[in-house]
């Protein structure tokens, strides 16, 4: 039973490799073909949103959870607020991997762990196609943000992250 466990994890977080996620530096050219298809050289409408609590601050999170949301990301979109930001949320933990490929800001990303902690904190720069691998396998989201902006807001690695919900676990994995 947990061999299939395993496997499911494995095979689903293949599935949510993409634009911004790729699992290598060089994208699957299926998962290239359909975002192209979904979105061709055009941003992605503005996603669902929801508000973050970090430390003292607050930030609108537009929500990427969907294989073309994730895929997509902040492709091709030219700006983004300084209280605002966008978070991926994947099936299970993983090891995850972001690239700027179409991407034309510069953004920091933080890679989230289950339990809602900052594990790491990513600059990225605008085309930049070498994925930024994470150093641990156990995170489960990912919080895009204008570039330097927990530098700014002195959020550092081991802040919590929590929603107007409660906890990210809760608020995203919660048992119905």
């Amino acid at each position: 039973m947990k061999l299939k466990h395993a496997v499911f994890i494995f095979l689903s977080s293949l599935l949510l490799a993409g634009c911004n996620q790729p699992e290598t530096p060089a994208p699957q050219q299926e998962n290239v073909a359909a975002t192209e298809r979904e979105y061709p050289g055009a941003p992605q409408p503005k996603l669902q949103t929801i508000k973050l609590f970090i430390g003292d601050q607050e930030m609108i999170t537009e929500l990427a959870y969907r294989p073309h949301e994730v895929q997509t990301g902040m492709m091709f979109r030219t700006n983004m607020a300084d209280d605002e930001g966008m978070l991926f949320i994947f099936g299970g933990p993983q090891r995850a991997s972001f690239w700027m490929k179409n991407t034309l800001i510069p953004l920091s990303a933080a890679y989230i762990s289950p339990e809602g902690v900052i594990e790491e904190i990513h600059k990225l720069e605008p085309h930049n196609t070498n994925a930024v691998i994470a150093a641990s396998t156990n995170i489960l989201y990912v919080l895009e943000t204008p570039q330097g902006w927990f530098a700014r807001h002195n959020i550092e690695t081991g802040s919590v992250i929590k929603t107007e919900r409660g906890s990210l676990q809760d608020t995203f994995f919660q048992k119905r």
